[in-house]
């Protein structure tokens, strides 16, 4: 038993048939067509366009945020939201749109709106159209003897679309489990660069001995690897490559566009990534997102899913405000931080690079300058390591530290920070401090920060910081006015009155605060214009 309706495509136009089956929830009001029932649990997608057309269960969800905190300490900030929809991870089959010879590169048609850009260095060799012998000339062959229009192919988000510019593709597939990343098509088998301890690498490198991922497939440890047992890693590797074979399945069937594998949401790849035995509890007041956690926990630690993650069920207050998290994450989007002894980081985003200045605040007394210089240059470092994985900065980093005369000083702040980015995730280089206090180091930039998910540039100032004063706007605004009474003159609309008639009205539009100004500070400006143009001029609020 189920439902069959009819849907028509509100985006292109196309009508096509949909079964429900009958253990489907439904919905009122269907936001794609209009239709009177609409099922709520699976996304209904255009065949067309492949836009989806209902709100499934998991949209109205509108915003997701995780916080990991460290002794009541935010460490970690991540938010996902309904109308910004993150596809890096997504796997595609698509087809080639176009060839541009001159960027070796193909601009692939993968169903999300804007064509993905695929570079000829990230196509596999499995889509060559002839073979291409590496040792005897170029690494690549030129893209145009590589790929043609028309052609599908398998592809992969590496990076999310940005301004004008599209995704970009590889044909490079890799899939993250708990502790490995799956490569297809790579027989590479490697650990990751971010392990460190020179015993963990080598144990970790004496389990992959005994892992055979199979023909043509290759795999990377994981960081979340570290400790971990050989019977773990061996689970998630069956794991993984199940899920290649269902992606291997499913992709002939599929007409191109479409999607063929999505990335876990946020609350799952946060519980996938940072789950370990140091976690004690997971907090969550969505009793969906609690299952998908649970299930997620279940398969890394058995025994203890039941117990660290729980509900939040109090709608007298959020669970940011029963853990006293909101003051934090306030600090996450302000341009000032404010260091225990009362000095504060000042962050300066430009075009080219981050500048964060320290200021050292109320000095305590002249005798121990270095001594307040040394304490609040360490409070920085730490602070520093801490807010670029909040705020998620990456590329150029330039810190200003207060100057110190002590060269041992300097080099146990390098050293602090040093030891304070070993928790970060990215990859990063930290430099050395100049003789004038400026310390550069490079982070990667992991993913889409919480800053700019939520947050937009001021529509007064446009990002700039600053704004004109009101001063400047009301003196702008009565040469504006006085060019449209000339105008308004010239064009007979409005003649100048004898005395004895009545003025006629002129209309000036402004918003609020400078209206208000105008009104309060220059209002002999405009009873001079009133007089000379003989009109009674009104400013009305736009």
């Amino acid at each position: 038993m189920g439902t069959a309706y009819k849907i028509k495509c509100k985006h292109c136009g196309t009508e096509f048939q949909h079964s429900a089956s009958a253990c489907y929830g439904l919905y009122q009001e269907c936001v794609g067509c209009g239709s009177s029932v609409v099922e709520t649990d699976i996304p209904i997608r255009c065949p067309s366009c492949l836009h989806v057309l209902n709100r499934t269960e998991q949209e109205f969800n509108e915003q997701v945020e995780v916080v990991i905190t460290e002794d009541g300490q935010v460490t970690e900030y991540f938010v996902e939201m309904a109308h910004q929809v993150k596809i890096r991870g997504n796997i595609y089959k698509g087809v080639i749109n176009n060839i541009d010879t001159n960027l070796q590169a193909a601009f692939v048609n993968f169903g999300n709106g804007k064509n993905g850009f695929l570079q000829i260095d990230e196509v596999h060799p499995e889509y060559y159209l002839v073979p291409h012998d590496a040792s005897h000339g170029p690494k690549y062959p030129p893209i145009q003897k590589v790929l043609k229009v028309g052609q599908e192919v398998l592809v992969q988000v590496v990076k999310e679309p940005s301004g004008s510019k599209g995704a970009f593709l590889t044909t490079w597939i890799s899939i993250a489990g708990r502790f490995l990343v799956l490569t297809p098509g790579q027989e590479q088998i490697g650990v990751s660069r971010k392990v460190e301890d020179p015993e963990e690498r080598a144990r970790l490198k004496d389990l992959l001995n005994g892992i055979q991922p199979g023909e043509n497939m290759g795999v990377i440890i994981r960081t979340a690897s570290e400790g971990a047992s050989k019977a773990s890693i061996q689970q998630d590797l069956q794991y993984l490559k199940k899920l290649w074979k269902d992606i291997q399945k499913k992709a002939p069937t599929e007409k191109s566009p479409s999607l063929i594998y999505q990335e876990a949401d946020l609350a799952t790849r946060s519980v996938r990534d940072y789950l370990s035995e140091d976690i004690v509890e997971i907090w969550t007041d969505d009793e969906a997102t609690k299952a998908r956690v649970e299930d997620i926990a279940r398969l890394i630690f058995p025994d203890r899913a039941g117990e660290i993650v729980k509900l939040h069920k109090d709608q007298r207050q959020s669970l940011w405000e029963r853990f006293n998290l909101l003051k934090q994450l306030e600090t996450v989007t302000s341009r000032e931080v404010v260091l225990p002894s009362g000095g504060r980081l000042v962050f300066d985003q430009t075009e080219a690079l981050m500048a964060i200045d320290i200021n050292s605040g109320k000095t305590q007394g002249k005798t121990n300058f270095e001594a307040m210089v040394f304490r609040t240059n360490m409070e920085a470092a730490e602070a520093i390591a801490r807010h670029l994985r909040l705020r998620d900065i990456g590329g150029q980093v330039v810190i200003d530290f207060i100057e110190m005369r002590d060269k041992n000083h300097c080099r146990e702040v390098e050293r602090t920070l040093r030891n304070a980015m070993r928790k970060d995730r990215a990859r990063h280089d930290v430099g050395h401090m100049s003789s004038f206090g400026l310390l550069e180091l490079v982070r990667q930039r992991t993913g889409t920060s919480a800053i700019s998910i939520s947050c937009e540039p001021c529509p007064y100032c446009h990002g700039t910081g600053v704004r004109r004063n009101m001063e400047w706007q009301a003196l702008q605004a009565l040469r504006d006015l006085q060019s449209k009474l000339c105008r308004s003159l010239d064009n007979g609309k409005n003649k100048k009155n004898d005395k004895s008639s009545e003025p006629s009205t002129f209309t000036y539009e402004s918003d609020t605060e400078l209206a208000l100004y105008l009104l309060n500070r220059k209002r002999d400006r405009i009873a001079a214009l009133e007089e000379k143009y003989g009109v009674h001029i009104e400013i009305r609020l736009k």
